[in-house]
């Protein structure tokens, strides 16, 4: 049953894979809490009450993060509660399948305030200049570096680049278009500077490879594999990367890629640019979630009502 839900996710809904595979993590701990609490091997959706449903809020609120020991976050909560609500409408469409409990009566909890991380230009220059540019891996990285700065990417976005997304016309261009979070489409902007770092780590690859960014070290190639594919960056690889450097430059913020896309935004709003333009180039289809920048921003509103308001 979720094997056709999450189906129908992809072929109907256009879900992005990591969205499927997130419904499919998530449904699979519902199911396996919901057989536990019943003392039952076989349990359908047909079982699930509203009750069900509110016992198992209870438990996700009380249970333990297994990374941090602590409490999980509203957020992480609502993620599990979103995937159940997304299950029981696929329900209502499939009509023989309905449930007895309404996607609407899956309430979400109220998210907490989250105030994003974020590096200053001084920390930005110190973070991309700490690679060994007599490699190619260096260059390379430094190419990354840049250009998740410039763009403002998600991880999921670039390491999904192919150098066809990346033509020299481009180049030139600054400009080029993807298929972001919930498969919509934006362009995207480089900077003169990523540009460069792009140009010169394009000038290594002496390579026919499909993928934009790959590894140099690691396990051999697939035989099978006349694309490259297998020697595509992944984004564990890419944090690892961005986490190294961060430890050599001596930054105290714990720099993860999303750290610089939270940079990159704040950055734009520190030099005046409209929450609407961040929000188009962020890829957000919600300006609400742009919002939480403006919490960043507070020194520079500072400034304008110190600057502006004498009295």
């Amino acid at each position: 049953m979720i094997n056709q839900f999450l189906q129908y996710c992809e072929v109907e809904k256009n879900l992005s894979p990591g969205t499927v595979k997130m419904y499919h993590f998530y449904l699979k701990e519902l199911l396996g809490w919901f057989r536990q609490s019943l003392s039952k091997d076989v349990v359908s959706y047909r079982d699930l009450t509203l009750q069900a449903v509110s016992d198992f809020r209870v438990y996700l609120n009380r249970r333990q993060s297994t990374k941090s020991r602590n409490s999980l976050k509203k957020n992480t909560q609502n993620r599990y509660l979103t995937a159940l609500r997304s299950f029981l409408r696929y329900c209502e469409v499939v009509k023989e399948l309905e449930s007895q409990v309404l996607p609407d009566k899956v309430i979400l909890s109220k998210p907490e305030p989250r105030i994003p991380k974020f590096l200053n230009s001084d920390e930005v220059d110190d973070l991309v200049k700490t690679q060994d540019l007599s490699k190619k891996s260096g260059i390379r990285d430094r190419a990354i570096l840049e250009f998740l700065f410039s763009t403002g990417m998600r991880i999921s976005e670039l390491v999904n680049l192919n150098r066809i997304d990346i033509s020299p016309q481009i180049l030139e261009k600054h400009e080029f278009a993807i298929i972001g979070k919930g498969r919509k489409v934006r362009t995207v902007y480089i900077s003169n500077t990523s540009a460069k770092w792009l140009k010169q780590y394009l000038s290594t690859r002496k390579d026919n490879f499909v993928p934009l960014f790959v590894r140099y070290s690691g396990k051999s190639m697939d035989e099978n594999d006349p694309k490259g594919e297998s020697l595509r960056l992944t984004p564990r690889s890419i944090q690892r990367m961005v986490k190294k450097y961060a430890h050599m430059a001596g930054l105290s913020v714990d720099v993860t890629p999303h750290v610089l896309r939270h940079s990159f935004a704040t950055d734009l709003l520190m030099a005046g640019a409209d929450l609407r333009s961040v929000q188009e180039l962020l890829g957000h289809s919600d300006v609400s979630t742009t919002q939480i920048y403006t919490h960043v921003t507070n020194k520079h509103l500072k400034e304008v009502h110190e600057k502006f308001h004498k009295r």
